[in-house]
């Protein structure tokens, strides 16, 4: 078994590798045509991997399905592992759109170029995996231990559905106490320092102008500085927030996710795919972020579903047999629909020169 993880780690490291070293070696601002692409190819590698799940369940390659799922006691053939893989990736991909929103905001508060944003999202994510990675095993070992934690996830995420409904605006993320704590263990500088997440005041790369072609203006906080100081740069601030909002959002999305299943392999994969396009469906939404109103709501109805799944999942299982992921699933990618298609009916209209309304 521990072939495999080694194995599918290592095909995320080279697709990330190839993502970094070979398409984005050069920074660049990520047009919408070029996001699209790349969102259809990850959610097409996210999908295609149910079929690996699915014959590695069936024929038990490297151990797979040997362990019965402490979720539900029963054991995985290849049919209802890749429901399982399906019905999470569904789950996980929907609840990582709300993090785009929050995302959004962070690069518009610190004014982040758009040139170097696909480089701060790309360490984000390899440090959103990691820690993931982290609070998976944590939570398939309490849920094998301790199987009444269920219960307490599922009343979370119905307690985390309201919160989001009735949330009101955000504050400046760069005044969080994530930033604060940074700042009182760290110089940062005033500006920008080209793609660098850390400069060292007095040498050559401290004076580099903020983004390609621009003027190099100075920087009073390096200047200020010692020479020598190593300093981070509000780039290196705008990683550290998006570890840190990813870090909130898994403690929802993790426990989502167990409402289908607990075996670790797959609420692993499901979340590792899921993540994975996120950088791509950033850019694809981040100019349409303003015509999705009702798109939170959808996604609070998708946490409260999902919790009242893991409340009820005897009752469930009784009711609707072995297809219950499957309804999960169906009822999710409705709630989805229903959001999006209310956002776009309901968008604001612009009023052209003379007055009449266009869409």
């Amino acid at each position: 078994m521990i072939w495999l993880w080694i194995g599918f780690v290592s095909l995320v490291l080279l697709m990330l590798a190839l993502d970094l070293g070979l398409f984005h070696r050069k920074a660049h601002v990520v047009s919408t045509r070029e996001a699209l692409r790349w969102s259809a190819i990850w959610i097409s590698l996210g999908l295609a991997f149910s079929v690996f799940i699915y014959f590695g369940y069936q024929n038990q390659w490297l151990g797979l399905g040997n362990a019965v799922d402490p979720v539900d006691g029963e054991r995985l053939d290849g049919s209802a592992a890749a429901m399982k893989y399906l019905t999470g990736y569904v789950i996980e991909k929907s609840l990582s759109v709300d993090n785009i929103f929050v995302i959004a905001m962070i690069f518009g508060f610190l004014a982040v170029p758009p040139i170097y944003q696909h480089r701060v999202l790309f360490w984000g994510i390899l440090g959103a995996l990691v820690m993931r990675g982290a609070m998976i095993a944590i939570g398939a070992e309490l849920i094998l231990r301790f199987h009444w934690i269920l219960y307490l996830f599922g009343a979370f995420l119905i307690v985390t559905a309201i919160k989001m409904l009735t949330a009101k605006g955000h504050n400046d993320p760069s005044q969080s106490a994530v930033v604060r704590w940074t700042k009182a263990f760290f110089s940062v500088t005033d500006r920008f320092h080209g793609e660098h997440f850390f400069v060292r005041a007095g040498a050559a790369g401290s004076h580099e102008p903020s983004v390609p072609g621009a003027e190099a203006l100075p920087d009073p906080a390096v200047e200020q500085a010692a020479p020598g100081t190593l300093m981070l740069t509000p780039l290196a601030i705008a990683v550290i927030l998006v570890e840190t909002t990813d870090l909130i959002f898994a403690v929802d999305s993790i426990p989502a996710i167990f409402a289908v299943t607990g075996d670790p392999f797959l609420v692993f994969t499901s979340n590792v795919f899921a993540i994975l396009g996120l950088r791509s469906l950033y850019f694809a939404l981040a100019g349409m972020m303003d015509k999705f109103r009702y798109l939170k709501v959808a996604l609070a109805a998708v946490l409260g579903i999902v919790g009242a799944k893991m409340l009820l999942a005897q009752q469930l299982k009784e009711w609707l047999g072995a297809r219950a992921n499957l309804y999960l699933m169906i009822v999710v990618l409705l709630v989805l629909v229903v959001g999006v298609a209310a956002s776009w009916v309901a968008a604001p209209r612009r009023t052209t020169s003379k007055g009449a309304a266009e869409e």
